[in-house]
């Protein structure tokens, strides 16, 4: 066994971390900035008749996800290529919740889905509408049933080859999602509004056939997004930038402008008003 190694970061802890190498899994002293998904050096060394792992450096990140804390940004996951949004018809998830993920996914350089879970569960009108919303926006949408297993092989296809972090308000069935898929019980908590349950345990990647991985972080539900300019803000809605192109004016603000084209494919419906009006809040601060 080489003293040197190349691993990756499959748990974390609050000054220690768990490393995964092809020669088995190492416990590290977490050095700066070090999150679940990174791919580290480490040098392996003998400590008390046990092998433990000193990380030497950090490799280049493919991607990186942040959470907001205050006025500072904090970096929490690394080298996730997907992010599935899991919503439900009870609890009922926003289209902004929805949105600002979306958002936060494309600035990330990672591809949004969507799992629309409890498919068990009649849905309402309403309902029916928001998911037809982001069918006509070409985001994936895989609807399944987490508690009663139905419809997850499709899910399971869809993430081979993929790294993936599930986000989901409280309630819509992320935890139990993410345990059926990775054959774990994850740990988790009744909130005292009985709106559903959030985990409780340290973050975690976990590997599954076909080369999926699957991060779990607590806490990962709403999102800030105050820290991103309006430049930014309007590429997390692809079909309001693309109808932002043709306006007369170059300043246009999409609100009362003369010959604004975004006003005009919201009159049309080729822009709901759901995305419009996500897109002006986020992009005004209101």
């Amino acid at each position: 066994m080489k003293k040197v190694q190349t691993g990756q970061i499959i748990e974390f802890y609050s000054n220690s971390c768990l490393v995964r190498t092809k020669f088995g899994e190492f416990s590290c002293l977490a050095i700066k900035n070090v999150v679940v998904g990174d791919i580290v050096e480490l040098e392996i060394i003998q400590d008390s008749k046990k092998l433990n792992g000193k990380i030497l450096s950090i490799k280049k990140r493919k991607t990186k996800l942040y959470k907001s804390e205050g006025n500072k940004t904090k970096l929490f996951a690394a080298n996730i290529s997907h992010v599935g949004i899991i919503i439900a018809p009870k609890p009922k998830t926003s289209s902004e919740f929805i949105d600002k993920w979306i958002l936060k996914s494309k600035l990330s350089n990672i591809a949004p889905f969507i799992i629309n879970n409890k498919i068990d569960i009649e849905s309402d009108q309403s309902y029916k509408i928001k998911l037809d919303t982001y069918k006509n926006l070409d985001i994936n949408i895989i609807s399944c049933s987490a508690k009663h297993d139905e419809n997850l092989k499709e899910l399971i296809d869809f993430l081979a080859q993929k790294s993936v972090l599930f986000v989901g308000n409280s309630g819509a069935g992320k935890s139990t999602l993410s345990s059926k898929l990775i054959g774990k019980e994850l740990k988790t908590s009744s909130l005292s509004n009985e709106q559903g349950v959030h985990t409780t345990s340290i973050s975690s990647l976990y590997e599954l056939q076909n080369n999926t991985k699957i991060i779990d972080s607590p806490g990962m539900r709403d999102i800030e997004i105050k820290n991103y300019s309006k430049d930014q803000i309007i590429k997390g809605f692809d079909e309001i930038l693309k109808a932002s192109i043709d306006c007369k004016f170059t300043n246009c603000n999409h609100i009362n402008n003369k010959g604004c084209c975004v006003i005009e494919s919201l009159a049309n419906g080729q822009i709901s008003q759901s995305r419009y009006n996500n897109f002006i809040k986020f992009r005004d601060n209101e």
